[in-house]
């Protein structure tokens, strides 16, 4: 069960405003690159596929912070009986499926690292997974934007990591999955995602 639109839409907004910064925009345009794959694809629910991507982050309104945002969206939307917004909340953050392979600071207690462990351990990811994972990358607060130039800010941002290049590889396979679904390359798909090199 998923929340229609315009709830969706009214907890992002509202989600600001208990934590106000770039990360509602950043999730509008993930909603809306989710919403264009799907529907290049034919064979994605597009109407779930965005607002899998609107509330992908929603954990970010208790505050700034980095791997707790996963345990803190998926606890809020599960409550809320959001079964499929609740799992995506959890795996945006691991295109690798392994707990270890994050690039964000541990905020979390030994019970949610377990559960999260646990939970990725215990699940093969799907369609809707992999789509929220890769629009994640394509997508940024100004609108989308080629994977590399995502993979740039992002590393600046964090540092190096053991496993940067294996992030990086498995979103470039989730990449070329949905091109082949699609028949087309996904950036083709994304209006004016030219204008992020600029």
């Amino acid at each position: 069960m998923l929340p229609d639109r315009e709830a969706a839409l009214n907890e992002l907004r509202l989600a600001g405003e208990m934590n106000p910064g770039p990360w509602t925009e950043h999730s509008l345009n993930v909603a809306r690159a989710a919403r264009l794959i799907a529907d290049g694809c034919g064979d994605i629910d597009p109407e779930c596929a965005f607002i899998c991507g609107l509330l992908h982050d929603i954990g970010r309104r208790t505050g700034i912070s980095a791997t707790r945002h996963v345990i803190d969206g998926y606890d809020y939307t599960a409550a809320k009986g959001w079964d499929e917004a609740a799992r995506v909340c959890l795996t945006h953050s691991f295109p690798v499926k392994d707990i270890e392979a994050d690039i964000a600071k541990k905020d979390i207690t030994a019970e949610q690292y377990d559960f999260i462990k646990s939970f990725l351990d215990s699940i093969e990811y799907d369609d809707l997974d992999r789509l929220i994972i890769l629009c994640d990358a394509l997508a940024d607060a100004k609108g989308f934007c080629i994977l590399e130039k995502r993979f740039v800010d992002t590393t600046r941002r964090y540092g190096i990591c053991p496993f940067t290049v294996d992030r990086w590889n498995k979103t470039f396979e989730y990449k070329e999955y949905f091109e082949a679904k699609a028949g087309c390359s996904v950036y083709s798909l994304l209006p004016g995602i030219e204008k992020c090199i600029y």
